[in-house]
């Protein structure tokens, strides 16, 4: 159970968060309070030591103006107003004792093992220890030109038992600080990741329900987690997007296979009731015909499939596109004479640009045929191309009846058929492959018509570099 529990914590964002935010802020709390102590140790030591110093050179000056009965009235003096009592003592050139004076308490001091300056005028610091844990006895130490010593320390006692309840309040104080540390670690994780708890809410309504409308609330000013909450809107809206489009390009697939595979049907029935060869021969004509169709509309459904998604194999390359327009005027060019239409082309030169050849000139020949198949007898299409800026422009431009308000916005819909089309056969696909290929190349397309003034279309690709 333990184990388990333990995995849980581990996989707990929130939780190692909080802890994580605890951690450091302890951590800094806890270093501050280190630096704040040794500072302050160090700071009671030097002024014990300053006031150790003043109190040996006050002496030493005392004994040289009047010799022992000076350093006496001295002693009196500045001990009466120090804060706690003080070894001195002063041994003759010949070690003779001239005066010692030391607290009962510090007995267990052994002043003999002092070390002492070899010479005069020289200052040395020497540390008594008492021979078990407790205070220590700081004593500074100088010989005068005479050879006389002058030892003047002070027990750290004091020092030690401030330090001791200086400890006492940094324990309580860091006491306080763990419990503010992980209170505060808690609530701001909880309250930052706010905006993760409401997107998990709403991406487990969504896996309940199955349903994409659902959204994350989101910010006036979104900080870095609320920019995620906008941009799984975004996504969820691109989502809910391609999903409708996918229902909507089922149903149409659905109801525009009903009518070739209506036709199988009736044609191998008619050529089941029959033992002409000819009516069977008729009959397999028409079947692969059928067939042909079908194939070709999973085909191109498959290509603009590709193409949106970024997985269609482009095989890009410097392509003059006044070439890829030339060979989409050759496969038309028959047809348009056939039904009595001028084909017009106007081409700028410079008009290269990186491309896949083959799909390019699939994306001028889908807009030709639309041009040939709506333009009536005796009318004229244009092509042009021209270089713009950093793009190579290419146009077509019919004088055929034109797009109605209601279809242009659906004109690059898959199996969008408006209704001036539904006369001519086709499967849709044309203009939404055109588009989907167009922006596979990093391009743009776009349509401008009004009934009975014809139509434009105009493809934007980017200009190859030198």
């Amino acid at each position: 159970m333990f184990s388990r529990w333990r995995e849980r914590l581990r996989h707990t964002l929130g939780l190692r968060i909080a802890l994580w935010y605890a951690a450091v802020f302890i951590g800094s709390a806890l270093a501050l309070i280190g630096i704040t102590y040794l500072l302050l140790a160090a700071s009671l030591r030097q002024y014990d030591r300053e006031i150790i110093q003043t109190t040996l050179i006050q002496y030493v000056g005392a004994y040289s103006r009047g010799g022992v009965d000076a350093l006496y009235a001295e002693m009196q003096r500045t001990q009466a107003a120090a804060q706690g009592p003080l070894f001195v003592r002063a041994v003759g050139a010949g070690q003779n004792v001239i005066l010692i004076s030391m607290p009962e308490a510090w007995s267990r001091f052994d002043p003999s093992q002092l070390a002492t300056p070899p010479l005069s005028g020289q200052q040395r610091w020497a540390t008594l220890q008492s021979g078990e844990e407790g205070p220590e006895l700081e004593v500074a130490s100088v010989r005068l030109r005479d050879g006389t010593l002058f030892q003047v320390g002070q027990s750290t006692e004091r020092r030690r038992e401030l330090l001791a309840r200086f400890r006492r309040v940094l324990l309580l104080n860091f006491a306080t600080i763990v419990l503010i540390g992980l209170a505060g670690g808690a609530v701001l994780t909880w309250s930052a990741l706010g905006p993760v708890r409401t997107l998990s809410q709403t991406v487990r309504q969504i896996m309940r329900t199955g349903r994409t409308d659902a959204r994350v609330p989101t910010q006036v000013d979104p900080d870095a987690l609320g920019e995620l909450g906008v941009l799984v809107n975004a996504m969820l809206d691109r989502i809910d997007a391609v999903l409708t489009g996918m229902r909507g390009a089922l149903d149409n697939v659905a109801h525009d296979l009903r009518t070739p595979l209506t036709r199988l049907r009736a044609v191998a029935e008619e050529a089941l009731g029959s033992n002409d060869p000819h009516v069977l021969r008729e009959a397999l004509a028409d079947a692969l015909e059928e067939a042909d169709r079908v194939s070709a509309m999973l085909s191109t459904l498959m290509d603009i499939s590709e193409a949106e998604t970024g997985t269609m194999a482009l095989s890009l390359e410097r392509t003059d596109l006044a070439e890829v327009v030339k060979d989409a005027i050759d496969l038309y060019e028959d047809m348009a004479d056939a039904r009595g239409l001028t084909l017009s082309v106007t081409l700028a030169a410079p008009l290269f640009a990186d491309v896949d050849r083959n799909r390019m000139r699939q994306v001028l020949a889908n807009l030709l045929d639309n041009a040939v198949k709506y333009t009536p007898v005796g009318n004229r299409i244009e092509i042009a191309g021209r270089p713009e800026g950093a793009d190579v422009v290419l146009t077509v431009t019919d004088s055929g009846a034109g797009i109605g308000p209601e279809d242009l916005p659906h004109i690059w819909d898959r199996l969008y058929r408006g209704d001036r089309s539904r006369s001519e056969r086709g499967l849709g696909l044309g203009l939404s492959l055109v588009k989907a290929v167009v922006e596979a190349h990093g391009g743009s397309v776009s349509a401008t018509s009004a009934p009975g003034a014809g139509s434009r279309f105009e493809v934007r690709l980017h200009m190859s570099a030198l």
